[in-house]
């Protein structure tokens, strides 16, 4: 099923971008975890949209709606169901995209997978505003994983053509990540932030959009997590963090970077450290043989560039036959980049979530 994912804990992720509402339910979530409310509306806070000229206009309260799973502030351990209401669509905006699909969205590939019966309007089902629920299951996950000792956090890598400090990836400090996530635009240097502020207001004035990275990383992993070859932590990760719209690359630790590399540089020598083994360096970003290494995973997600722009583009009309104008009318990002730094977490918090209980012999 294509909106299903994981092996333990399982979540499904379901509704339409103007429908009444989106949701998700997630099975096989461990009992008696405690419901921080507060932490887990920040994190939809982060998510949501109409909070900066950097987003879309459209704003939506976002509140989760818990109808299951929870009793006296705790996880029962049964499935828990979300629902979030929308209350902001403008789907007149979309009325003429059912007959010209916009360039590099899903409205071509959608309305071909379902014979034309799905809904177009704002994306339907492949909207960005389905990260919403995927962003509440990955709030849960971070709340277990924490009691855990595990953390997970992330920063703006680059926007454009725009670097940010990367993480250090070797020592990525508690301190560091509850910064960012209490962020407006969570990134480690604050210069690049203004040119990266910068460079989005130059394409929206320009009726355009741009994109970037978002880096990821976990702390506290234990070594020993995941399985060689099918069924690795790379690709529980990646399956994933593709599932996030906008997303077309995901690599770990020095990813492409290695092509570049020797070996006598690319190995991450071996050490011991106050009784546990590390390594020196962590170009494999805490995965070995698609094993954790006990070392901090560090994985980053590019993001494309929204597709949905006001500056007018040529599409075909599939009811002319003919190559069309197309002028986008409605509330678009110019960069979603600035609000996916929670989405990017909450997919690693579900996969790191979904494995960590698998590796404690729950099935």
């Amino acid at each position: 099923m294509g909106s299903t994912w994981g092996n333990s804990i399982k979540i499904s992720i379901f509704g339409e971008s103007h429908g009444a509402g989106i949701g998700v339910t997630i099975d096989g979530f461990p009992p008696g975890v405690p419901y921080d409310e507060a932490f887990v509306l920040r994190e939809m806070e982060r998510r949501a949209p109409g909070r900066n000229k950097q987003s879309t206009a459209r704003r939506e309260a976002d509140l989760p709606r818990v109808l299951s799973g929870m009793r006296s502030g705790k996880t029962t351990g049964t499935p828990i169901c979300a629902v979030i209401e929308n209350t902001n669509q403008h789907s007149g905006d979309y009325a003429a995209l059912a007959d010209q699909p916009r360039p590099g969205h899903a409205d071509y590939t959608g309305f071909v997978r379902y014979k034309g019966f799905g809904d177009p309007r704002g994306g339907g089902h492949f909207s960005g505003r389905l990260t919403a629920p995927l962003v509440f299951a990955g709030a849960l996950c971070k709340l277990w994983l924490r009691s855990e000792g595990v953390l997970v956090g992330s920063h703006i890598q680059s926007i454009a053509q725009i670097q940010d400090m990367p993480f250090d990836d070797v020592s990525v400090p508690a301190e560091q990540l509850e910064k960012l996530r209490l962020a407006d635009y969570p990134v480690n240097n604050p210069r690049a932030l203004t040119a990266m502020l910068a460079a989005i207001e130059d394409a929206r004035t320009q009726q355009d959009s741009v994109g970037g990275v978002i880096e990821c990383a976990a702390t506290g992993l234990p070594a020993g997590l995941g399985s060689p070859m099918m069924d690795t932590v790379e690709s529980r990760l990646s399956s994933i963090l593709f599932a996030v719209p906008a997303v077309k690359g995901v690599e770990f630790g020095a990813g492409f970077g290695f092509a570049a590399m020797r070996g006598s540089h690319a190995n991450d020598p071996l050490c011991e450290e106050n009784g546990a083994v590390r390594t020196e360096t962590n170009n494999n970003g805490g995965v070995l043989g698609g094993i954790t290494s006990g070392m901090p995973l560090l994985v980053r997600a590019a993001i494309k560039p929204t597709p949905s722009i006001a500056a007018e583009q040529r599409t075909l009309n599939l009811r002319t036959g003919k190559v069309e104008p197309l002028s986008i009318h409605g509330r678009h990002d110019p960069c979603i980049v600035t609000r996916a730094a929670p989405v990017i977490e909450a997919a690693c918090a579900v996969a790191l979530a979904d494995l960590l209980r698998e590796a404690k012999g729950y099935a």
